[in-house]
């Protein structure tokens, strides 16, 4: 069983059949789906499914904190499952592909004072970019 579906069952979310597809699509490391990506995948798992469904499966798992919503550069959103282990993003300049990186150090510290304005830093979301290998191949 997924890590996804796990907490979910553990936190008692009525699991119907088409949020446990939902949730078996974003299974896995580094998934970073559109939700017509999870629609597509689902839908071949319960061809019943519905895009209203997945759409608002999608948006209780982002307001339950068990999915992370991941905007880049004007793309279609992508959904992240790995909400609850801190990472950042590295994204290819080029396909738009999405891998999750954990680099060492903190952003929220590495913040100079000077550089705070007086705000209170609560969060900090980093994300690189760059070329992956099949767009630096083409």
């Amino acid at each position: 069983m997924s890590d996804l579906l796990q907490r979910l069952r553990g936190r008692g979310w009525r699991m119907t059949a088409q949020r446990r597809v939902v949730a078996e699509v974003l299974a896995g490391e580094h998934v970073h789906l559109t939700a017509d990506e999870v629609l597509a995948q689902a839908a071949l798992r319960l061809p019943e499914i519905s895009r209203a469904t997945v759409y608002n499966t999608l948006g209780e798992l982002v307001l339950l904190g068990e999915v992370i919503e991941v905007a880049t550069d004007g793309r279609a959103k992508r959904y992240d499952p790995n909400a609850h282990r801190p990472h950042q993003h590295l994204v290819c300049s080029g396909c738009g592909a999405i891998r999750d990186v954990h680099p060492v150090g903190d952003p929220l510290t590495d913040l100079p004072p000077s550089e705070r304005y007086g705000f209170t830093v609560s969060a900090a979301e980093v994300t690189y970019r760059g070329w992956c290998p099949e767009c630096v191949a083409a």
